[in-house]
């Protein structure tokens, strides 16, 4: 078969298939399944089972649900492992995505019910529809479908893991892959947890920053007190706390903490014009930082303020606070080195205590950056295979975000290329409310990927 007679066949088989994604994919959003402590635990085994069922009907036969421990002890929750054995002399691909979500917050923010997925406008709403129950859809049915096209003459090896807690951090994934090492070594990865350049133009994600998370305490007193009676003398803990956390950026809105890697990165071209209209930034508010706005997004540092235990507008008294704390999320260049960064923002906060208070840090979370070879065969293939489906020239972009499982593959598997695509797009909202994928480009992602595969399978 000739390489254009196999995209269309792909695409044929795609096309007819593509309602039922959309419905599996929807029946997949209205499980609530969020990894914290504070949510019911069951939601994650149903939606893990529901996509155990889902391998299944890719035409995996071999599918099993595993757990491992987090390093606190508790278990951790559900990953999917299917495999389908490579011929002889034939690649394994790993595929990778996760199931759970990120709470879907205020609920008067969203146009229709979070955990339903509603079609509207030629795009699919729903929390979890974009990141990352899109990216398990998309990986199971481009296996159906090159089955369906190519049966048994494709050879090459296939194995899914669907993580149940990646929006966690995937505490337990370390140790789970550790047990399973050998089932889950393969020659590719394709971790689909990221998306396109911008609707109707394809990308592969070449670079990922690096990410820590920590907590800033203030203490200024032992216990609270009335303001009238006792202020004036004394600067309550939410206002030291402010003055601290303004010392964290340049008044051009840069990152001032120092010792922080940063570099220009080279792209594709994103006008202001058109990064504001993909973020929704007011029009009186200025872009933070300098530099092109690739590099801005992609290789230097960039830290935001994520939480504030302080008490709320609502439930606030007239009182002083002792102490106050938030927690902040920075995202470093890819080269950068988590461990130094984390010591970095230490120094410089202990460094900073206002009006003398106490000032006490803790580190939090870490995760590791990324970047790709842009120029390995696979890497190739798989901009190939993109530019071939949508019918434009695919690009090789850096996003901002961080994505645990590729820092803890890359470590596992370090001879395997790690390819990172995705069905989101900029005005996919992951995170927030009115989630959605474009779904014409979750289609076209579903036969470039079933065409990667059947091009690893007998490459030219």
């Amino acid at each position: 078969m000739t390489s254009n007679a196999l995209l269309d066949e792909l695409r044929r088989a795609v096309k007819a298939d593509f309602p039922a994604v959309v419905d599996e994919l929807s029946a997949l959003v209205r499980i609530p399944a969020m990894a914290w402590d504070s949510f019911d635990p069951s939601d994650l085994h149903r939606a893990a089972r529901q996509v155990a069922g889902l391998v299944r009907d890719a035409g995996i036969a071999d599918v099993e649900i595993h757990q491992a421990p987090r390093p606190d002890g508790k278990p951790g929750a559900p990953a999917v492992l299917g495999r389908r054995p490579a011929q002889p002399g034939k690649p394994t691909i790993l595929l990778y995505a996760h199931y759970d979500v990120q709470p879907a917050g205020n609920l008067d923010f969203w146009v229709s019910p979070p955990f339903e997925a509603v079609e509207r406008s030629g795009r699919l709403w729903g929390r979890g529809v974009a990141d990352n129950k899109a990216g398990v859809l998309l990986h199971l049915a481009a296996v159906r479908n090159v089955l369906q096209v190519l049966g048994d003459e494709l050879g090459v090896g296939v194995t899914v893991l669907i993580d149940g807690e990646e929006e966690a951090g995937s505490p337990s994934l370390p140790l789970l892959l550790q047990r399973h090492s050998g089932a889950l070594r393969a020659d590719v990865l394709v971790v689909a947890d990221s998306g396109n350049w911008k609707v109707g133009v394809p990308a592969l994600t070449t670079s990922l920053r690096g990410l820590i998370l920590g907590t800033i305490e203030v203490r200024v007193l032992d216990h609270a007190l009335h303001s009238g009676t006792y202020g004036g003398p004394l600067v309550d803990a939410v206002a030291a706390l402010s003055r601290l956390l303004a010392t964290l950026h340049h008044d051009d809105g840069s990152v001032a903490v120092p010792g922080l890697a940063a570099s220009e990165e080279p792209g594709p071209p994103l006008s202001e014009a058109a990064f504001r209209a993909d973020s929704g930034v007011r029009p009186g508010v200025p872009l933070a930082g300098t530099g092109s706005i690739t590099s801005r997004l992609w290789t230097k540092p960039a830290l935001a303020i994520i939480g504030v235990d302080a008490p709320s507008v609502a439930l606030s008294s007239d009182t002083l606070q002792p102490v106050a704390r938030a927690r902040f999320s920075l995202s470093l260049a890819p080269s950068s080195d988590t461990a130094e960064a984390m010591e970095a923002v230490r120094r410089h906060v202990e460094s900073q205590a206002p009006f003398g208070a106490e000032v006490r840090f803790f580190p939090g979370g870490r995760t590791e950056g990324f970047a790709g070879n842009v120029e390995s065969p696979a890497s190739k293939l798989m901009l190939s295979a993109m530019s071939d489906t949508w019918g434009v020239p695919a690009v090789s972009m850096g996003v901002g975000g961080s994505i645990p499982a590729v820092d803890i593959l890359s470590k596992l598997y370090p001879q395997a290329d790690i390819l990172v695509t995705g069905a989101e797009d900029p005005d996919s909202r992951a995170h927030g409310a009115n989630e959605s994928i474009y779904l014409g480009d979750f289609e076209n992602a579903i036969v470039a990927e079933a065409l990667l595969l059947a091009r690893l399978n007998a490459p030219d």
